[in-house]
């Protein structure tokens, strides 16, 4: 019979203990016993054994399965992880806590950088912005060399294995109990150096170059959004994954309209025979010329909605609607005559016993109100 001590016991754990559970108990129990941490005691050092024999037995389901069965009969030591390996470094433990807590990179794990983004003011017309179009950007970016296809070392020959790092791409610096894990300062994180560099990119693996894109603007986009388009910022260095170029739209000031969300507004000039009259005056929209009928008496102020002549929203798809904001127009440049005929009328409004002016009437009530408030 094995004089072995119980794995489950050894880690301090139930039999049925979830992965999870064997994986905090085996660190907390390393991490005190780790031989790193308790020089030149032989005591520790054997617990550390027990308890790395123990873990690499049940963290492996197979092996768990036929010690649940046979005990320790049901495993052959010799066959363990552990079996010719010394005790793991204590930078092992450390490293796979902070790796499993932060998504830190394994041992061998290469770092590539990616190419930086970039962003594309686009301006645009409000017709455009409403309507949708495609158009053509003129880049300026990093590419990929073609001469060495990104890899930076000069034809016939390859980029070589860091010797800094070995390989990894990262480097351990050890400080005291704790080791620190960076970037390889030599190949910065790509593992692999270039000896000889391609004499067009100088062993950057990119160079200079005007790209010329096809953008499709949606309809409905306004002032300040922004259009991704994926994989075309800058290529990255030695053959790193490109960045992502940001068209950010902005849209000209238009003659005629001025939006709001999904609304266009216009400022509507109407003679005053229409306004006094009433009529029927052309507006324009987006999708072509309406007609819109002008009740007599109207003010100047006077708002007409025009449903569905707005801007369909690219977010909810829905139309808005075009306000148009009356304007009434004062006559200019009148003639003696016709200045004549405007103060007989002026005369014949004044001997009318109607309110031909309601607001003007209202108005100079509200200040005769407040002078008179004033005195008391």
């Amino acid at each position: 019979m094995s004089d072995k001590k119980d794995y489950y016991e050894t880690l301090g754990v139930n039999k049925n203990a979830t992965e999870a559970e064997l994986k905090k108990a085996y660190r907390r129990l390393a991490m005190k016993h780790h031989p790193d941490r308790n020089p030149d005691d032989k005591n520790s050092e054997e617990k550390f054994k027990e308890i790395k024999e123990a873990y690499e037995v049940l963290s492996d389901a197979q092996k768990r399965s036929a010690y649940d069965q046979f005990g320790h009969a049901g495993v052959d030591p010799s066959m363990g992880a552990g079996a010719g390996h010394g005790p793991g470094g204590f930078s092992d433990i450390f490293g796979d806590i902070f790796g499993d807590i932060f998504g830190g990179r394994g041992p061998g794990a290469q770092h590539v950088q990616g190419g930086a983004d970039l962003r594309y003011n686009l301006q645009v017309s409000l017709e455009e912005a409403v309507l949708g179009t495609d158009m053509e950007l003129q880049v300026p970016t990093l590419v990929g060399c073609d001469s060495c296809k990104g890899s930076g070392a000069a034809k016939g020959s390859t980029p070589t294995s860091c010797t800094t790092c070995g390989g990894h791409g990262q480097v351990r610096m050890q400080q005291g109990f704790f080791t620190v894990q960076q970037t390889c300062p030599d190949c910065r994180g790509s593992g692999y150096v270039v000896l000889n560099p391609c004499g067009d990119c100088q062993g950057q693996g990119r160079v200079r170059h005007t790209k010329t894109l096809s953008v499709k603007i949606p309809p409905g986009v306004d002032d300040g959004d922004r259009i991704r388009l994926s994989g075309e910022g800058e290529a990255g260095p030695k053959g790193g994954p490109a960045g992502d170029l940001y068209v950010h739209i902005s849209v000209k000031q238009h003659p005629i309209f001025e939006r709001d969300g999904s609304d266009l507004h216009c400022e509507m000039p109407i003679s005053f025979v229409t306004a006094a009259l009433g009529g029927e005056i052309e507006v324009p929209t987006l999708s072509g010329r309406v007609k819109l009928k002008i009740p007599a008496e109207t003010q100047s102020g006077k708002v007409f909605r025009l449903r569905g002549k707005g801007v369909r929203s690219v977010r909810s798809h829905v139309s808005g609607d075009m306000l148009c904001h009356i304007a009434v127009e004062t006559p200019v440049n009148l003639s003696k005559e016709q200045k004549e005929l405007v103060k007989q009328f002026d005369e014949l409004l004044k001997k009318d016993k109607k309110n031909h002016s309601p607001r003007e009437r209202s108005w100079f009530d509200k200040v005769k109100n407040f002078f008179e408030g004033m005195k008391n």
